[in-house]
């Protein structure tokens, strides 16, 4: 702390942190308030515990991922229990410099004891911003309610001298026409321009139609809620559990199945938790397993999970034939559950993509996910690897070494076609039959 005032008297670290609040207001304010809990805990005091528990390392390293540095320090992994919602992992968007300059700014910060928010160098600024902004709005709402009165009211006068004029010149049919009969006379004199903004009206209208019925059945981005928050990034990531541990049928079955409560109760007859929101989700799985803590009551109270990937009844999908045959690493569907704070929810295509990359695939996926469009691009895309089988009668040839193996015994014409690209697609061994996925 002594480095830290020297540098504030110096007036080093005044500017500093006028750097640092600046990238505080636009990444870090959502979430934290220097006084003040709210998605994630209040800043103010924050570094100087760090230092205490742990070191400067150790801080710049949970802003650039908080997982790694809970992995690596025991401190780092007492933090990340506090909230249930993880924080956002910057990665290698800013220097050690820059992070640093976010703390000196929450360090200079005053709290005001008097109900507002906090002082010292740009809490005054930002309140004042907020109070400029929410004046302007009242100034706004104040204008056009005096705009639309002046409207109305130069509206009024115009009609009654139209009026006016139409009795003087004897027309009785004017002097008495209502706004409505108005509005017919002015359609009428304006009728090709009126027309074509009807037809631009209906046009769009139609479009909008026939937007909306394509978004029907999109599923990207759903994410239903659970009746256990269950945390993929702790599990799966953090304790580095594999998916077939507790998807168990996804090898075997044409469903990758949810796990039973005897496969949660394998670790957490155990893992009881340390956080008290840790233990009464886990008392969840004690209640469906009935066990009291020393023994099983047969007393039980199931978890109904709500189903996050579904398919139309006519569509046929074969976890086994995907991940056994064709070699699929669950990813390349489901995401990277291993970064899964929050729980399950159909992956957009965006974010498939970036899997693809981490994972050396060479899909490029532009439909939405769960989508007929999706499932045609994968089938186009991929590419299955033959081996070199031409010779080999073994037994135990895997589905497309054996389609592989007949194409070259008795067909080289029609493979020598299929490896115009150098590679072989599902859509070429018939992958884009109807028949494949529709009942």
């Amino acid at each position: 702390m002594a480095v830290v005032t020297l540098l504030f008297l110096t007036g080093s670290y005044t500017a500093q942190a006028q750097d640092g609040g600046t990238l505080f207001k636009a990444n870090c304010a959502t979430c934290h308030h220097p006084f003040k809990d709210g998605t994630g805990p209040k800043l103010s005091g924050a570094r100087e515990a760090w230092l205490e528990n742990a070191d400067e390392a150790t801080l710049i390293l949970w802003v650039r991922n908080w997982q790694e540095a809970a992995a690596q320090n025991s401190y780092a992994q007492q933090r990340s229990q506090i909230k249930p919602t993880a924080m956002t992992a910057f990665g290698d968007k800013w220097t050690d410099e820059q992070i640093l300059s976010i703390f000196d700014w929450i360090d200079a910060q005053v709290e005001d004891t008097g109900g507002g928010g906090p002082g010292g160098p740009g809490a005054a600024e930002g309140g004042a911003v907020e109070e400029e902004e929410s004046s302007l709005g009242w100034i706004w709402i104040v204008l056009f309610a005096v705009f639309a009165t002046i409207i109305m009211a130069v509206g009024g006068v115009r009609r009654q001298l139209k009026h006016a004029q139409a009795e003087s010149e004897g027309d009785e049919e004017g002097a008495k026409a209502s706004y409505a009969d108005e509005l017919k006379r002015w359609a009428w004199l304006n009728r090709k321009y009126v027309g074509i903004g009807a037809l631009v009206v209906v046009i769009g209208i139609l479009v909008a139609l026939f937007q909306g019925l394509y978004s029907i059945n999109i599923m990207e981005g759903y994410q239903p809620s659970q009746p256990i928050d269950f945390p993929h990034a702790t599990h799966a990531g953090i304790n580095g559990i594999d998916c077939k541990y507790c998807h168990n049928t996804v090898t075997e079955s044409k469903t990758a199945s949810i796990p039973s409560v005897n496969v949660c109760m394998n670790c957490h007859k155990q893992i009881k938790g340390n956080e008290p929101e840790q233990q009464a989700k886990i008392q969840k799985i004690y209640d469906a397993a009935g066990w009291d803590g020393q023994k099983y009551t047969g007393k039980t109270k199931p978890i109904v999970w709500n189903k996050v990937h579904n398919l139309p009844d006519h569509v046929y999908f074969n976890h086994q034939q995907h991940v056994v045959v064709g070699g699929l690493d669950c990813a390349q569907c489901h995401g990277d559950m291993t970064k899964q704070v929050e729980v399950a929810k159909v992956q957009s295509h965006e974010e498939l993509n970036l899997v693809q990359e981490n994972i050396d695939a060479e899909i490029k996926f532009t439909k939405a996910t769960l989508t007929m469009g999706w499932c045609i691009e994968c089938h186009n895309q991929s590419t299955i690897a033959p081996g070199i089988l031409a010779d080999d009668d073994s037994e135990t040839l895997t589905y497309y070494d054996e389609i592989h193996n007949r194409l070259v015994k008795h067909n080289k014409t029609l493979y020598s076609k299929f490896l115009d690209d150098d590679k072989v697609t599902p859509r070429e061994l018939g992958g884009w039959e109807c028949a494949k996925c529709h009942y």
